[in-house]
C-alpha cells in the first residue's frame, strides 16, 4: 500500500490554504509581495512586549506568549475574532506563538478546534554563555517562563549571574578604587619605550674623577689599581654583582619602575621588543668592563711576574663570579678580557703564570674556558638555585645583531650545529624571562649583610669606566668609534710590554 506524504502547517495542507481576513483569497500560494504585506499586518496585531533585547517578554506577568503550540490542519469554523494566519508555509515542527492565555472576547469558546496540547519551553538554559545574561528575578532572556523565586532553578541562575559579573565592571571598579597590591598586573598600563641610555657620563657625579678629565689619566689609573689591589677577589665579585643587578633591574626595582616597564623584572624586559634600550645598555656595560680590566693588566709596566700575579687575581675574580656569586654576565666579561688578542699574545706573562700560579693557570685552561664555551653553545649552565645573573650575552647579541660590536666569530657561526645553538639560546630566553623573581631572591641572599665600599661601586659603574677610558668629551661619542680607537690603544700597550719578535730575528 502506498503511503501518502502529508505536510503539516499552521492551518495549511499540501493542497489547501485556510484563509482569513487579512490573507489573499486565491487558492494558490500568495505572491512574495502579498505575503510580506500580510505578515506585517499579522505582526501589527501582536501586543507590545516591552523588551529591548528580545521579542519575547521577560516579565512573568506576560503569559500571553508562554506556550508553544503545534497546530494540526483540520476543518474548523471561523472564531469570533480570529488572528490572520500567516500565508507563508512552514513545517509543522516549528513552534508557533499562540495567544492561549490572552484575554478572550465575548463568545469565544474555551477550547478552539485549532488548539492542541501546549508544550512549555525548558525553564533553565543549559548554556553557560546564555546564563550570563540571566536575571534571577525575571529569568533568562530566552526563557518564556522564568523560574519561580526560591526554586532550585532560581538558585542556580542566581549563582551563575554572580559568577558571570561583567569583566568591564571589574576593570571599572579597579580603575576607580585602584588595584590592591595582590592584584598587581591585572590592570593594564601601556609600558614606556625607552629611547635614551640609562648611562649618562656627562652628568655623572664621581668621587674619584674631576668634572673634566682626559682619557686614561695616569693618576686616576694608579688610584683604580690601588683600590682593586686592596681587597680580595670575592669582595670584588660582590661589588661587581651588586652593580650588575642594579643595571639589569634584578635588584632595586620599584613598583613605579615595574609599571613603566610593563613587567616585574629586567630579565623579562630583555626578551620584549620595548626592552631594546636595556639590551644595548648591557652590551655597553659588557664591553666597557672587559676593556677596563684589559687596561688594568696592560697598564702594569713592571715585570712579567707582576703581570702574572695580576692575571692570576683576574682569573680568581672570574671563578668567584661563576661559583660563589652565580653572575654569568660579568663572568663572561672577565673571561672576554683574558681572551683578548692583546693579552693572550703576552707569552712571557702566561709562562710566568704557569710557573708561579700553576693552580690558576689550570683553573683557567681546564675549567673556566670550557665552561664559557659550553655556555656560549647553549649546552651547559649553572643551576638556577645559584644564579643571580644568567648568561644573556648570546641572546642579546642575537636580538641586537645590527648594533652589537664585533667580538670575533659568534658560537652559532663557527660550528656545524649553528641552528641548534640559536634555538638553544632562544629556548633559554623563556627560562630567563620566567625566573626573574628567582634571580632577585638569589641576589638578595648572596648580598645579604654585604657592606659595599662606595669607591669600589663607582669603579665598577659603567659611567665611571666610560669617563676613565674615553674622557669627559670622548665618552659621549658613538660606540663604534670609541671601540675602534681603543682597540688600537690596547694593541699599542700590548706591543710596548712585549714587542713582537721579527721573523729576521728568529
Amino acid at each position: 500500500m502506498k503511503r501518502r506524504s502529508v505536510t503539516m502547517t499552521d492551518g495549511l495542507t499540501a493542497d489547501k490554504v485556510t484563509r482569513s481576513d487579512g490573507c489573499p483569497t486565491s487558492t494558490s500560494l500568495p505572491r512574495p509581495r502579498d505575503s510580506i504585506r500580510s505578515c506585517a499586518l499579522s505582526m501589527d496585531q501582536i501586543p507590545d512586549l516591552h523588551s529591548p533585547m528580545s521579542p519575547i517578554s521577560e516579565s512573568p506577568s506576560s503569559p500571553a506568549y508562554s506556550t508553544v503550540t503545534r497546530v494540526h490542519a483540520a476543518p474548523a469554523a471561523p472564531s469570533a475574532t480570529p488572528l490572520p494566519a500567516s500565508p507563508v508555509t512552514r513545517r509543522s515542527s516549528e513552534p508557533q506563538l499562540c495567544p492561549g492565555s490572552a484575554p478572550k472576547t465575548h463568545g469565544e469558546s474555551d477550547k478552539g478546534p485549532h488548539t492542541s496540547p501546549s508544550h512549555t519551553l525548558c525553564k533553565t538554559s543549559p548554556s553557560p554563555s546564555l546564563s550570563s545574561y540571566s536575571d534571577p528575578d525575571s529569568g533568562h532572556y530566552c526563557q518564556l517562563q522564568p523560574p519561580v523565586r526560591g526554586s532550585r532553578e532560581w538558585a542556580a541562575a542566581e549563582a551563575s549571574s554572580r559568577q558571570a559579573r561583567s569583566y568591564g565592571e571589574k576593570l571599572k571598579e579597579l580603575s576607580e578604587n585602584g588595584a590592591p597590591e595582590e592584584d598587581w598586573g591585572k590592570t593594564f598600563t601601556v609600558p614606556i619605550v625607552e629611547v635614551t641610555s640609562s648611562f649618562n657620563p656627562a652628568t655623572f657625579q664621581s668621587l674619584l674623577i674631576p668634572r673634566d678629565n682626559r682619557p686614561l689619566e695616569v693618576g686616576l689609573l694608579r688610584k683604580v689599581k690601588e683600590l682593586l689591589a686592596e681587597v680580595d677577589a670575592r669582595t670584588l665579585a660582590r661589588h661587581v654583582t651588586k652593580v650588575d643587578c642594579l643595571v639589569a633591574r634584578i635588584l632595586g626595582v620599584t613598583k613605579e619602575m615595574q609599571t613603566l616597564m610593563g613587567v616585574r623584572w629586567g630579565m623579562e624586559l630583555l626578551t620584549l621588543p620595548h626592552g631594546r634600550q636595556l639590551r644595548l645598555d648591557l652590551l655597553e656595560r659588557f664591553h666597557t668592563m672587559s676593556i677596563m680590566l684589559a687596561v688594568d693588566i696592560l697598564g702594569c709596566t713592571g715585570s712579567a711576574e707582576e703581570r702574572a700575579a695580576l692575571l692570576h687575581k683576574t682569573i680568581q675574580l672570574a671563578a668567584e663570579l661563576r661559583g660563589t656569586m652565580g653572575n654569568m654576565f660579568s663572568f663572561a666579561a672577565v673571561m672576554g678580557a683574558l681572551d683578548m688578542a692583546q693579552i693572550s699574545r703576552l707569552e712571557q706573562t702566561w709562562v710566568a703564570l704557569r710557573q708561579r700560579h700553576t693552580e690558576g693557570a689550570i683553573l683557567y685552561e681546564k675549567k673556566l674556558k670550557p665552561f664559557l664555551k659550553s655556555l656560549n653553545e647553549g649546552k651547559e649552565g649553572p643551576p638556577l638555585s645559584n644564579t643571580t645573573f644568567p648568561h644573556v650575552l648570546p641572546l642579546i647579541t642575537l636580538l641586537e645583531c645590527d648594533s652589537a660590536p664585533p667580538e670575533g666569530p659568534e658560537p652559532w657561526g663557527s660550528t656545524e650545529h649553528g641552528v641548534e645553538v640559536v634555538l638553544a639560546h632562544l629556548e633559554a630566553a623563556r627560562t630567563v624571562a620566567h625566573h626573574g623573581g628567582l634571580y632577585n631572591t638569589n641576589a638578595e641572599v648572596k648580598l645579604q649583610g654585604f657592606q659595599a665600599r662606595p669607591e669600589l661601586l663607582e669603579v665598577f659603574s659603567t659611567e665611571f669606566q666610560m669617563r676613565l677610558l674615553w674622557g669627559s668629551q670622548g665618552a659621549s661619542s658613538s660606540q663604534a668609534r670609541r671601540y675602534e680607537k681603543f682597540d688600537k690603544v690596547l694593541t699599542a700597550l700590548s706591543h710596548k710590554l712585549e714587542p713582537a719578535v721579527r721573523s729576521s730575528e728568529l
